[in-house]
């Protein structure tokens, strides 16, 4: 399978998750995470309690300081993936525990089908700001926040939505593309590596799991499957 990649990473429009401690924001230096040689390379894929150390990581933008959800309501998974280059990374996601072992079985089929993930980052590692983790075309789920306008918390604010690849399959609203990098990829007519379309093995994974994918909403958001546990 031949892998390249389609992505340009300049400004981002001004939407985030959380609320920033500030206004600087470094590029990971290693972005593309440390690739392993996908000869004789054992597949990870697991999920745990959260530690400490992720706690501290999360505290003050994914989770606020006062802690609306309980860590103990969540997991800590670790997932092998195929990147846009064919190399196998491991990427890291926070979900609702109730969920964390479907999520594994979702991935595990992902990547026997060698599906291409372009990276699965914690969002904290963008303090929380959405337009930065999607410019950077990460695949993230837990996140608290409310929906616009209402008390309500989002499924990504209880750790049941995922998006994947969000610089191929934004959220389009009329003439807004979000994140605006992926504008060119608003027109579904053109495949391109990456794009989550009805039918292939990523879609399938999830929806016959019983998720659902926002591709089919009124304002797409082509990156976005959720699982209703209430």
């Amino acid at each position: 399978m031949l892998f390249f990649k389609n992505i340009k990473n300049t400004d981002v429009i001004n939407q985030s998750c959380n609320i920033v401690k500030d206004n600087s924001y470094e590029k990971s230096k290693d972005d593309s995470k440390e690739t392993n040689s996908n000869k004789d390379f054992e597949p990870i894929f697991s999920f745990s309690p959260i530690s400490d150390e992720i706690k501290k990581s999360m505290i003050g933008y994914s989770m606020p300081q006062n802690e609306p959800i309980s860590f103990e309501k969540l997991s800590y998974l670790k997932l092998s993936h195929y990147d846009f280059y064919g190399n196998i990374q491991i990427g890291e996601m926070i979900v609702d525990k109730r969920i964390a072992a479907e999520v594994i079985d979702i991935f595990k089929e992902v990547f026997e089908k060698k599906y291409p993930i372009d990276k699965i980052k914690l969002i904290d590692e963008y303090k929380a700001v959405d337009t930065l983790s999607m410019s950077n075309n990460n695949s993230s789920s837990f996140c608290y926040r409310t929906i616009a306008n209402t008390n309500k918390i989002s499924n990504h604010g209880k750790g049941l939505a995922i998006d994947i690849n969000p610089l191929q399959n934004p959220h389009v609203i009329g003439d807004t593309v979000s994140p605006k990098e992926g504008s060119s990829f608003a027109d579904r007519s053109v495949m391109q590596m990456g794009m989550i379309v009805e039918g292939d093995d990523l879609y399938n994974a999830f929806i016959k799991r019983g998720w659902s994918w926002g591709g089919y909403w009124k304002n797409p958001d082509y990156q976005h499957f959720e699982k209703n546990l209430d």
